[in-house]
C-alpha cells in the first residue's frame, strides 16, 4: 500500500491496482467510505491520513502483498476500534514514549480483528513477522537501545496475541526479556486484560511507554562519552526517523485551500460573470512576435536536450496506457485460425501443408484526445519555462503515439478586473456582481495541428506578459467544450496550476472561495456526465481539492523520467468508459 511506497520509484500500473485493493479492503472493514489514495498516499477524504505505527512505516523489505494488506488490515482497525481524539489526548510527548505508546495501541487494534476474517489474522501476524525480521536483520537490534526496544515490542505483542515470541530472535533477546520483565510484568498482563477498553488500556501502555523511555535515558546517561558502540549509534540514527512524528507530512506539498462560499450559497450555487463582453479566445503564437518564439523555442530545444528524456520509450508507455486494440484486416497463411478458401487446393497438391488458415489482424489504434489546459495566472511565471518543457515532451511523445493532443492556456486580459470592473463601478457597484475581469482562453496547439508544426506556437508559454490572473472553473468548462467537439471517442484533460483560482476584483467584491467553489462544481458536473476524465497536476501544490485524481509534484527538481512515467499513469488510470 502506499503508505509503504514514499521513494520516488515510477508508479507502475501493478502498484496503483495494489494500492487500489488495499483502499477498498480498508473501506470495507472500517466503514470509512472516503478512503482513498491521491499522490501515493492515504488519505481521509482531502487529509492524508497518518501513520505513525513503527511497524507500518515504509520499509522495502516488506513489499510483499500480504505484507501490504497486513499493513492495510491494521490501518482499517485503527479506524475502526481507535476514539483519535482520546487516543490524541492521552499521547505523550516524549519521542520514545510516543513510539512505545504509539505501537501498543496499533497492536491493541489488531488484537480485535473479527474471528469470521481469519485472512485478516493472517495478514496482520505475517505483517509484524516481517517487520521483526527484517528489523533484526538489518542490524538496528545490535545496540542497547535498539535491543531493548525490539524486545518490548516483541513482549507486549507476545502478550496481547496470546503467542509465544518468534522463535528466530527467542534466544537473542532472551537476557534482556528477564531484566526488564520485572518492571513491567504488572502492565503487560493489565494488556491483555483490557485490550478491549481504550482507556483503561492507555494507562498500562502510558506505564510501559515512560518505563521504557526511563531506561533508555538510564542507559543513554551511563554512555555518556563512550564512541564504541558502534551499533547503537547506528541504531539511534534509524530511530531519528522513526521518532519524526511532526515531519510526517513535510514531504508532501500543501494542500489547495477550499471553504464555504457565501455569495455561493446565497445564490444557490449559481454562478454568473458580471459582463461577458471582454472575454476572447486567442491563438498563442499570435500574441507573441515570430522571432521571439524561435528564441524561445531555441531555449527550449537546449533545455530539453539537456535532461536526456526517453521520449520513444514514453511514447510507448502511452500507447499501451491510451490505446485499444483494433481490427485491422486479416493475417494469411496462418497455421491455425478460420480456414482460407483459397488455400484449399494446397491441401490436394501438398497434403502436409498446413498453413492454410487466416487471422484477424488487431493492431493499438487511439481513439483518445489527450488536453493540456495550462494556468496562466501570475504565480506561474517562476514555473514557465519548466512547464513548457514538460508538457513539449509529453506533447511530442502522445504525437508519436498517435494520439491527438490540444494544449491550452488560460489568464485575464487585465490585473485587477480590467474593463469589466469599470463597467461595474459606473454602474454602482451592486452587490455580489460575480466575475469581475475580462477572459482570454489561448490557444497554443489545437488538435489537427501535430506536434512539429506546433513547436514555435508551443513556445508562446515563455512570454511573461501572457500571465496575469486565472479563472479556473470557465477554462475547465471551456475546454470540456472544446473536447466535446472533437470525433474522439475517449478524451481526457490533465489541467496544469499551482494555486487555487485568482481574480483579485471578483474575489473583494463575492468572498474568497467563490471562484474554488465554482471550479469544483464544474469539475463534478463534468465528471458526472462522463464524457471527459479530468485530472490535475500541481506544482507545489496538492489539487485534490478540486480534482478526483490528481499529482503533485515539484518542478524543476522533478522533471525526469520518473515524473513523466507517473503522468502516463495518471492519465492511463483514467480509465474509460464502455463504449458504445
Amino acid at each position: 500500500m502506499s503508505t509503504e511506497a514514499t521513494a520516488p520509484a515510477a508508479y507502475t500500473r501493478e502498484q496503483q491496482e495494489t494500492d487500489e485493493l488495499c483502499a477498498g479492503a480498508i473501506r470495507a472493514l472500517s466503514g470509512v467510505a472516503s478512503i482513498r489514495y491521491r499522490g501515493r498516499r492515504l488519505h481521509d477524504g482531502h487529509r492524508p491520513l497518518p501513520i505513525h505505527s513503527s511497524h507500518l512505516q515504509p520499509n522495502a523489505a516488506l513489499q510483499d502483498l500480504p505484507s501490504l494488506r497486513g499493513a492495510a488490515d491494521s490501518v482499517a482497525l485503527r479506524l475502526l476500534h481507535t476514539d483519535a481524539a482520546l487516543h490524541k489526548s492521552l499521547c505523550p510527548v516524549e519521542p520514545v514514549a510516543r513510539l512505545v505508546f504509539e505501537l501498543l495501541e496499533q497492536l491493541r487494534v489488531e488484537t480485535l480483528a473479527p474471528d469470521q476474517h481469519a485472512g485478516v489474522a493472517h495478514n496482520l501476524r505475517h505483517r509484524f513477522t516481517a517487520w521483526s525480521h527484517a528489523f533484526y536483520d538489518s542490524g538496528l537490534a545490535e545496540g542497547a537501545s535498539g535491543l531493548l526496544l525490539y524486545t518490548v515490542f516483541q513482549m507486549c505483542w507476545s502478550r496481547l496475541t496470546a503467542r509465544p515470541v518468534l522463535e528466530k530472535t527467542e534466544d537473542f533477546i532472551e537476557a534482556t526479556r528477564w531484566s526488564v520483565s520485572s518492571q513491567l510484568s504488572g502492565d503487560l498482563a493489565g494488556l491483555r486484560r483490557h485490550r478491549t477498553d481504550q482507556a483503561a488500556f492507555a494507562r498500562h501502555a502510558l506505564a510501559i511507554a515512560h518505563a521504557v523511555d526511563a531506561m533508555l535515558q538510564e542507559a543513554q546517561a551511563k554512555r555518556e562519552g563512550d564512541q564504541d558502540d558502534a551499533g547503537d549509534a547506528r541504531a539511534q540514527a534509524a530511530f531519528k526517523l522513526l521518532l519524526d512524528f511532526d515531519s510526517d507530512n513535510d514531504h508532501l506539498p500543501d494542500a489547495a485551500p477550499l471553504g464555504d462560499s457565501r455569495t455561493f450559497i446565497d445564490g444557490k450555487g449559481a454562478y454568473k460573470a458580471y459582463s461577458t463582453a471582454y472575454d476572447r479566445e486567442e491563438k498563442a503564437g499570435e500574441l507573441v512576435r515570430r522571432a521571439l518564439l524561435l528564441e524561445y523555442r531555441e531555449r527550449m530545444d537546449a533545455r530539453i536536450a539537456s535532461l536526456g528524456i526517453n521520449t520513444a520509450r514514453l511514447a510507448r508507455r502511452f500507447t499501451q496506457l491510451l490505446a485499444i486494440p483494433q481490427r485491422d484486416g486479416w493475417s494469411f497463411g496462418e497455421e491455425e485460425g478460420y480456414i482460407d478458401g483459397r488455400r484449399l487446393a494446397q491441401l490436394i497438391s501438398s497434403p502436409s501443408e498446413r498453413r492454410l488458415f487466416r487471422k484477424e489482424q488487431f493492431l493499438p489504434q487511439a481513439d483518445c484526445l489527450v488536453t493540456f489546459l495550462v494556468d496562466c495566472s501570475g504565480s506561474m511565471k517562476t514555473h514557465a519555462e519548466s512547464v513548457a518543457v514538460l508538457l513539449d515532451i509529453l506533447l511530442r511523445a502522445l504525437d508519436q503515439a498517435g494520439i491527438a493532443t490540444e494544449l491550452l492556456g488560460f489568464t485575464t486580459g487585465a490585473w485587477n478586473g480590467g474593463r469589466v470592473k469599470r463597467d461595474w463601478m459606473r454602474a454602482r457597484s451592486p452587490a455580489q456582481p460575480g466575475r469581475l475581469n475580462e477572459l482570454v482562453h489561448m490557444v497554443f496547439k489545437d488538435g489537427d495541428t501535430s506536434w512539429r508544426r506546433a513547436r514555435p506556437d508551443i513556445a508562446a508559454l515563455l512570454k511573461a506578459d501572457l500571465y496575469r490572473e486565472g479563472v479556473d472553473g470557465e477554462a475547465v468548462d471551456w475546454a470540456c467544450t472544446r473536447m466535446l467537439a472533437r470525433p474522439e471517442r475517449r478524451r481526457i484533460l490533465l489541467v496544469v496550476s499551482d494555486g487555487c483560482p485568482m481574480d483579485t476584483a471578483t474575489n473583494l467584491a463575492n468572498d474568497e472561495f467563490y471562484l474554488a467553489q465554482h471550479l469544483k462544481q464544474v469539475v463534478a458536473r463534468r465528471e458526472a456526465q462522463g464524457a471527459v476524465k479530468i485530472c490535475g497536476l500541481g506544482l507545489g501544490l496538492d489539487l485534490g481539492a478540486y480534482y478526483s485524481r490528481s499529482l503533485a509534484t515539484t518542478l524543476p527538481a522533478s522533471l525526469n523520467n520518473e515524473l513523466f512515467s507517473e503522468i502516463a499513469q495518471l492519465l492511463g488510470g483514467c480509465k474509460r468508459q464502455s463504449l458504445k
